[in-house]
């Protein structure tokens, strides 16, 4: 590390040791990944951190680091020889390793950490730590089979540190729909559906131009009352695609995840178009540009509870026009209106949140989920 210093590494590395120790022994095949001890996590952390504010080129670095050796990676690609791992190396390799799915594989050789070379599979349970911006950090482990999508543990940003909650307190309240959408990052990813509702969300928030999503009952058309006639884009027959993979995947019929990912793409893309995009619970694109109004276009919601799953974060109530712009306000409207349905909401700067009834607190229950997302 040569001089270089980032004080929230060091504050949090102990506190990650015994997070991704504890994560490990939570499954029966947990031992599959080494664990790194507080010093190397400290000293990845705080190199990746400087490489993150190098510009090579004219573009920061966005990069994926894996604590692990390269006779736990499948064909791996290696260096010869190793590389000491250091800022300006990390900042001049990124443009070789910026894709989804490639990792930079590190490892301890008598007690200095190198970059061994390049990896695209990890075991289970490996400490990964992802670049995503300039100072903006995401320390995350690989689940278990059959997900594909690494589960967050904490999030550096600057100066501050965020630990995702492992177990939300919140669950227990929530509303059906986004606890079932909360279930997925405590249950190894193994319900599919639960896969693609946050493959779908990633999607939203990676076109950065904002969207908001309807999840509404299949077969009713309870929610054409909270939506502006006639529609700009109404979609009949639905488009089946996304629900021909689930139908397929229950009956052992292989499908293709370039294939689901390009329906989930598509499907995110339409979130982009002014207006709401309604789909049905069985992910059935039903509309696109969808105007919300209020029921019976006299009760504004006023309040709602906003919750994160973030330690030591606390639940507060507050009025929605605090979450942001028109689409927070025209979902919370919707779910205080259509009590069965959900809505997502992605904001242009990266926020991510839910909105949904929640009879046990009877009103609107809004979640932020960015931190789950990044």
């Amino acid at each position: 590390m040569a001089g270089l210093s980032y004080p929230a590494a060091r504050v949090v590395a102990k506190r990650l040791e015994a997070r991704i120790a504890v994560s490990k022994t939570a499954y029966k095949n947990g031992t599959d990944a080494p664990k790194p001890d507080a010093a190397s996590v400290e000293e990845i952390i705080t190199t990746a951190f400087w490489a993150s504010l190098r510009r090579e080129e004219g573009h920061s670095p966005r990069i994926s680091i894996a604590f692990v050796p390269p006779e736990q990676s499948l064909r791996p690609l290696q260096f010869s020889p190793r590389v000491r791992l250091d800022a300006t190396l990390l900042s001049r390799i990124a443009p070789a390793v910026e894709k989804p799915g490639i990792h930079i594989g590190v490892w301890s050789y008598e007690g200095d950490l190198y970059a061994w070379g390049v990896t695209r599979t990890v075991p289970i349970w490996c400490f990964i730590l992802e670049v995503i911006k300039p100072g903006l950090l995401v320390v995350k482990y690989r689940r278990d089979d059959p997900s594909a999508k690494f589960a967050n543990i904490a999030v550096l940003d600057g100066a501050v540190v965020k630990f995702i909650e492992q177990e939300p307190a919140a669950m227990s309240e929530a509303p059906p729909a986004l606890g079932s959408l909360l279930a997925f990052y405590s249950s190894a990813g193994r319900n599919e559906s639960d896969n693609i509702l946050v493959r779908v969300a990633i999607a939203m928030r990676a076109h950065g131009r904002g969207g908001s999503l309807l999840i509404v009952p299949r077969n009713t058309n309870r929610w054409l009352n909270s939506i502006v006639q006639p529609i700009t884009y109404s979609l009949i027959p639905p488009f089946p695609d996304i629900a021909t993979f689930l139908e397929n995947k229950q009956l052992n019929i292989e499908a293709s995840p370039i294939t689901l990912q390009s329906v989930v793409d598509a499907l995110a893309g339409l979130t982009a178009v002014d207006g709401a995009t309604v789909i049905s619970d069985h992910f059935e694109p039903l509309a696109f540009g969808a105007k919300i109004l209020s029921r019976d276009g006299l009760h504004r919601v006023e309040h709602v509870l906003l919750t994160e799953p973030i330690e030591g974060v606390a639940d507060t109530i507050v009025d929605p026009v605090h979450l942001g712009g028109t689409r927070h306000l025209s979902a919370a409207q919707f779910a205080h209106d259509q009590r069965d349905a959900i809505a997502l909401v992605a904001s242009q700067d990266g926020q991510f949140t839910v909105f949904a009834w929640s009879p046990l607190k009877n009103m609107v229950h809004a979640h932020r989920l960015d931190a789950l997302l990044i």
